[in-house]
């Protein structure tokens, strides 16, 4: 398990769990719920397959406002805290093979959790003490890097089995470096024409490519997760299972208040886990579909329609292949 020395103190310890939460074998029954959508199913359906895509990827992506879907750009490093070293380390190591999975850099020795997955009780109070120690990781101050105050407040008060809050940022794809100002920066001085400080000695200096309608210059990447595990909520929930779900809500911007109920989805565990027994077809196609497809969309709407695009590209795929009946 990668080292999380990086973002722990005193505080993050508080409440910590000697060891790792009871989690059931089996999942429990819901109480008759109606069959949701299986990715395999809208094949043979009147429902054309991007329709759906784009149905599913409206539902659950949640992009900063104002921004277009982020992603992982090269890698991540996943630490666990406050379970089991060999629970801890089935999670970190399950996040790091789907991510290896969709062509990422993952779970590297000595690495600097980018991705931190913390267990704890009484999760709502333990995530305000958190926030409120180190507000500025939660909240880095550059524009459209998180979504806000209010979610944030919704992040730290509403009670879940697991919550998370990511962190991305408007990135020059040539050099990595940040296209938006971050707190405290300053470039080389230079006086404007007039002798006078100038602005451009505080903004950022990115170079100017061409560009069109159907491109953007700068990329959405993602560069921290935090994902909150209350261990008091997870009655019915089996580790694979758990494993699968922070997999999912770590490696894509995902809406905490979406409701997939209609797609058979890892998303529904808490509510339907008989119908979740681990990432099915449309996670998998999700994600595959937003790594796959191109990041220099200019907006959030042909982004979705090239993820859509990809992810019925990728079933058509596997379908050919005969994969389309593997989970």
């Amino acid at each position: 398990m990668c080292s999380s020395r990086l973002l722990l103190s005193g505080l993050l310890l508080m409440g910590a769990l000697a060891a790792s939460p009871v989690l059931a074998q089996t999942p429990q029954a819901a109480a008759d719920p109606e069959q949701p959508i299986r990715l395999e199913d809208v094949v043979v359906s009147a429902r054309r397959m991007e329709d759906a895509a784009a149905a599913f990827v409206n539902e659950v992506a949640a992009p900063v406002p104002g921004r277009r879907i982020a992603r992982w750009h090269e890698g991540i490093c996943v630490g666990v805290v406050n379970l089991d070293p060999e629970v801890g380390q089935y999670i970190a190591d399950r996040v790091s093979d789907v991510a290896r999975e969709l062509g990422l850099r993952a779970h590297e020795p000595e690495c600097h959790p980018s991705i931190l997955i913390v267990a704890t009780q009484d999760a709502s109070s333990f995530t305000r003490a958190f926030v409120e120690q180190r507000p500025v990781i939660f909240r880095p101050g550059g524009a459209g890097m998180s979504r806000g105050t209010g979610a944030l407040e919704r992040f730290i008060s509403t009670d879940r089995a697991v919550r998370w809050w990511t962190v991305s940022q408007t990135t020059d794809p040539d050099t990595g470096a940040s296209a938006v100002r971050m707190p405290g920066q300053f470039n080389q001085w230079r006086p404007s024409a007039d002798g006078r400080d100038s602005v451009t000695n505080y903004a950022p200096n990115t170079p100017t490519r061409t560009t069109s309608r159907l491109s953007a210059q700068y990329r959405e990447d993602l560069k921290r997760t935090f994902v909150i595990v209350d261990v008091d909520r997870l009655q019915g929930v089996t580790l694979a299972q758990l494993a699968d779900y922070i997999a999912m809500v770590s490696l894509a911007q995902i809406d905490p208040d979406a409701s997939p109920g209609q797609f058979e989805t890892i998303l529904n565990l808490f509510d339907h886990p008989e119908f979740a027994p681990g990432l099915t077809g449309w996670d998998k196609a999700y994600l595959a579909g937003l790594y796959e497809s191109e990041w220099y969309r200019t907006d959030t709407t042909s982004q979705v329609q090239a993820i859509a695009q990809q992810i019925s590209r990728e079933y058509r795929d596997a379908e050919g292949a005969g994969l389309s009946d593997e989970p």
